[in-house]
């Protein structure tokens, strides 16, 4: 008994701040504004704005997964053909490592003063190229500013978690293929992408469930509407306008930890898979 003492903290840490707040906003969900056991909430979110609200998350993080996916994993191929203590791999490692965690209000400023409307970049392009970014509106303030903020740690992150997939190819692999007439192509087609496809596709689904979830970043980037679901749930929860519809908002947030379970438990799934080759 005395083996788990360690873990009790960590326990107790994740019951106050995972548990507890997951099924406050469980039972939320399936009650109306009088308390009443209700499931009219949960229908309310399957329609009209909320919808519209979670097509666009979707189409927010599907985009940014694809960038982080496809731009991440060339860049993590280009380090891992490095030496593993050189100087590029600790660089690119420890430069990932903060950006994939640089968010919220200070990403969101990094942006706006190089990116915004009088930004570093925005008037150097205008006054000496006579380039003009937002000639076709204000879209870093919208759904395409947000795809490139996001763009931004979702890339870092595929670098972090694709890596060490990467590292664990083995040679023998290649240098059997060459030693039997096989080329650098049937290698990468018939060995390395089977190996890698299991880590590629749940590393993508990370970053799904990373976008998906992110609010810090939307919240002081969009300061007008509420073009996705968890700026949905900040209007309910905070708002002076949408005064008693807490439980809409949870209902909203139920919808959302449903997405993110079901994307983790096929990440845990395919990691799993990838743990075979890569031990």
């Amino acid at each position: 008994m005395t083996d788990y003492l360690g873990v009790l903290p960590f326990l107790i840490y994740l019951g106050i701040f995972l548990i507890y707040p997951t099924l406050l906003v469980m039972v939320g969900a399936f009650h109306d504004d009088a308390g009443k056991p209700s499931t009219a909430n949960i229908r309310e979110v399957t329609r009209g704005v909320y919808l519209e609200a979670f097509v666009r998350s979707i189409e927010l993080s599907a985009t940014t997964t694809l960038i982080g996916m496809v731009l991440g994993s060339l860049l993590a191929w280009a380090v891992s053909t490095g030496k593993p203590d050189g100087l590029l791999r600790r660089v690119v490692g420890s430069v990932c490592g903060a950006l994939a965690q640089f968010g919220g209000v200070t990403l969101t400023f990094a942006f706006i003063a190089t990116f915004g409307l009088t930004g570093l970049v925005t008037q150097f392009l205008k006054d000496n190229l006579g380039i003009d970014l937002f000639a076709n509106g204000v879209w870093l303030f919208e759904l395409p500013g947000l795809i490139l903020v996001y763009s931004y740690f979702q890339i870092p992150l595929m670098v972090i978690v694709f890596l060490p997939a990467l590292e664990g190819l083995r040679p023998q692999w290649r240098e059997a293929v060459q030693s039997l007439g096989g080329s650098t192509w049937r290698y990468w087609r018939h060995v390395a992408a089977p190996v890698l496809m299991p880590s590629f596709l749940g590393a993508g689904l990370l970053l799904f469930a990373n976008a998906f979830s992110a609010y810090a970043t939307a919240a002081a980037l969009v300061s007008q509407g509420s073009p996705i679901v968890p700026l949905q749930i900040r209007g309910f929860l905070v708002s002076e306008v949408l005064l008693g519809r807490q439980n809409l908002g949870k209902a909203l947030g139920l919808s959302m930890i449903v997405v993110v379970a079901v994307v983790m438990v096929l990440y845990a799934l395919l990691l799993r898979r990838a743990a075979r080759w890569l031990k």
